[in-house]
Order: structure tokens, then C-alpha cells, then sequence
């Protein structure tokens, strides 16, 4: 495959307008690490924006930062760690995940993706904290969008609409943030021995108290086990696990309330700073399901459902989950060979709760043949394929990446 690898804005404007006038299919990457989940696109040509990098602009005053997409999101969380600042929305890096490697996941491929880690609940995904953005659509033209404040997105925010675009509406070429303080203190309460349903039933409780709790997630016995962190992995049963953040008084008061409120029998432990950390990354990586060649499932459903849910596809399968986002994300894996990744039976089981599941690791013929984004309702779809139409009349920026005609 040719690659074309611009190192400034006006380079990216060129590539995208070649493409256009020659009717030329456009693969977009930038660190490359997402290019395993979604349907592979029908390109010619891979236009790499990892040339594409560095931070313009960080105004640790007004909690702003402006990057190009090629830029890690390690190179902008140490930036931002020396302020003590942090990216709320807890961007995953999923290379481990799909065999990509570690360190690859750019801020750009982070937005296209909208991806965001187990502070989603508290904090907003990731579209919720772009503030502006350049970008290059499929007819060659440079726009732009919002600023660098939020009273700058007004009208229609095209900031929004781009993420979770998988770049097949345009490729950005600059992005803005907002960043803000990272927390003082950081604890994690482990309740252990909790089945799916208690557990569920245990977050619901926490996050309905005034706990301020920032990350809740339920790890079964045998996804517990594979944990790099020793009070989770050693004692040999299920973890619930709840995150308290925040200025240190504080978070140590809500932390003996939230002990309080399972204090009834249940064997509980916390985690402090550092193994809290490597715990929270693993959750919000996958880092469980991170080995083998296995079909990999995310699943987003109303909390109290995800137990159910899981349950329904164990039933048909020999799968393996484990709960994030207090119940809400499922994290679900199933055996290799699986026919058709288990696409019917999967998405049939979210039926009596709704939701969407989402394709995240399988080979590649099976993500040609399955829809690996969940189908979306008539009118919705005919609604995407407008915008797409509008965006990009040619049909040459990833085509075929999130379904329809590559």
C-alpha cells in the first residue's frame, strides 16, 4: 500500500485534495494502534498523520492544551503530570489489546475513537472535553471549529460530530482540550466475594451515596486472578473495586464512609496511590483480556442490566467478562473460532435492556462479514450516510471502516 506522511497542515491539505480530485481511497492513521477494531477499510493508499505531532499550545492557567493527532497521549499525560493536571476523561490506549504494542494511542486516534476510560461516568467521554478542532474534509478543504475556551462552541459543534467518526468524515490536523487538575489523593476500596448481581447492586449504591465516587468496576474471580496487582490477584475471589479522588482530608473521610457502608460482613481492603493506579489502567485497558487471539466484545448497557446481559451470553457461550462504569460497560471475551464472533447471539442479548456492543478484536475476515458497530435504526443510518455525503461526497476517507460500501 503507498503511504503518503505530511509533516505540516498544508502537506495533509494536499494529500486529501490528490485523493479527491483522483477518486483515491484514503486509509487515516496516526499512531496506528486502533487499526485492528472496525471493519477494515477499502483504501488504496494510507495517509499516516503520525508526521503530524507535537503540542502547539498548553496554558496550564486556563486548563487548555493543543495538540496535532500524532501525538501520544504519553507525551501529553507526562506534559501535563509535571503541572499536576490530567486528561479527565481517561483516554485507554487499546494497542496491547489489538497486538499493536504499548505507547502508540495518539490524541488523534483517541477522538476519532471517542474513547474514554472508567471516569466516563463522572466526567463525560471523550467529545465532552474538545474544545476545537482543524481538519481536512473529504473534498481537500481546510475547517475549523470551536476555540480554545467553551463559550467558543457555539452553533453547530463540529467538534462533537467528528469524534467517534473513525476519521471517515474528515482528518483532523489539530486538536484542543481542556485539561484539568489530576486528583491530590487517590484511594480504591475493594469489596471482596461479590457475585455479577450483588456487585451491580453494590456500585448502584456507592455511586447513588455522597461518596463522589470516580471509577467502579466488578472483576470475577477468574479475571481477578490475572491482575498485576497483588490485592487483587491473591486473594482468590471476585473484586468489586470503588475509586475516591480528590484534596487528601477529604478523600480519606470518604473513604472510611464508603468502608462503612459494606461493612456488614464483607471482606474489604483499598488500594493506595500507586497500585490504585496500575489497577484503574487495567480496567480502562482491558489489560485482562489483553492475551491470545480471542473475540473481544464491549458492551454498553444500562447498569442494572449488565450482569444480566453478560449472563445471558454465557449461557450460549464460554465467555469471560468483567464490569466497568458501575455495571454500565462489559467488557466481554469469547473463545477463538467463535462462528461469526458470536455477533447474533450477542446482540440479541442486549436486547431486553438496549445498549449497543461493539466488535472490539476478532481476525479480519470475520470483520468483513460482521458488522462490528452496532446496526443503527433506519433513520439514524440514513441520517450518518447524509452527514458522511456531505462531508465526504467521494466516499474516499476510510471507506467501508464503519460499515456501508467500502
Amino acid at each position: 500500500m503507498e503511504t503518503l506522511r505530511p509533516t505540516t497542515e498544508d502537506e495533509a491539505i494536499e494529500a486529501v485534495g490528490w485523493a479527491c480530485q483522483g477518486g483515491h481511497a484514503l486509509e487515516i492513521v496516526s499512531g496506528g494502534s486502533k487499526r485492528g477494531l472496525g471493519r477494515p477499510a477499502g483504501a488504496e493508499v494510507l495517509l499516516d498523520l503520525s508526521g503530524l505531532a507535537g503540542i502547539a499550545l498548553y496554558e496550564p492557567e486556563e486548563l487548555v492544551l493543543t495538540a496535532r493527532p500524532g501525538t501520544t497521549l504519553a507525551e501529553i499525560d507526562a506534559r501535563l503530570a509535571q503541572h499536576g493536571q490530567a486528561l479527565a476523561f481517561e483516554p485507554p490506549d487499546l494497542g496491547p489489546v489489538l497486538g499493536a504494542g504499548p505507547g502508540l494511542a495518539t490524541l488523534g486516534g483517541c477522538m476519532a475513537a471517542n474513547l474514554s476510560g472508567p471516569r466516563r461516568f463522572k466526567a463525560g467521554a471523550a467529545r465532552d472535553h474538545i474544545l476545537g478542532v482543524r481538519a481536512v474534509s473529504g473534498r481537500g478543504e481546510l475547517f475549523k471549529s470551536g476555540g480554545r475556551v467553551v463559550k467558543n462552541v457555539t452553533g453547530y459543534d463540529l467538534c462533537k460530530l467528528l469524534a467517534g467518526s473513525w476519521g471517515t468524515l474528515a482528518a483532523m490536523t489539530e486538536i484542543t482540550v481542556k485539561v484539568l487538575p489530576a486528583g491530590e489523593k487517590l484511594r480504591t476500596v475493594l469489596v471482596y466475594g461479590l457475585d455479577d448481581e450483588a456487585a451491580v447492586d453494590a456500585m448502584t449504591r456507592a455511586l447513588g451515596g455522597p461518596f463522589e465516587v470516580s471509577g467502579a468496576a466488578h472483576l470475577p474471580a477468574g479475571i481477578a486472578a490475572l491482575s498485576s496487582v497483588g490485592r487483587v490477584r491473591d486473594p482468590g475471589s471476585s473484586v468489586t473495586a470503588l475509586r475516591i479522588e480528590g484534596p487528601e482530608p477529604s478523600v480519606l473521610a470518604r473513604t472510611a464512609s464508603l468502608r462503612g457502608l459494606f461493612a456488614d460482613g464483607h471482606a474489604i481492603d483499598e488500594l493506595h496511590g500507586h497500585n490504585s493506579s496500575a489497577f484503574w489502567c487495567e480496567v480502562g485497558e482491558a489489560r485482562f483480556h489483553a492475551a491470545g487471539e480471542g473475540i473481544l466484545w464491549r458492551l454498553s448497557v444500562p447498569p442494572a442490566g449488565g450482569a444480566a446481559v453478560a449472563g445471558r451470553i454465557a449461557d450460549a457461550f464460554e465467555a469471560r467478562a468483567f464490569y466497568d462504569w458501575g455495571g454500565g460497560l462489559v467488557w466481554l471475551a469469547l473463545p477463538p473460532g467463535t462462528e461469526d464472533a458470536g455477533a447474533e447471539a450477542v446482540r440479541a442479548a442486549l436486547g431486553p435492556a438496549g445498549g449497543h456492543a461493539t466488535l472490539i478484536r476478532a481476525p479480519e475476515e470475520l470483520r468483513r462479514r460482521v458488522p462490528v458497530f452496532h446496526p443503527q435504526a433506519p433513520g439514524l443510518a440514513a441520517l450518518s450516510e447524509r452527514v458522511k455525503q456531505a462531508f465526504d461526497p467521494r466516499n474516499i476517507l476510510n471507506p467501508g471502516r464503519m460499515g456501508g460500501t467500502p
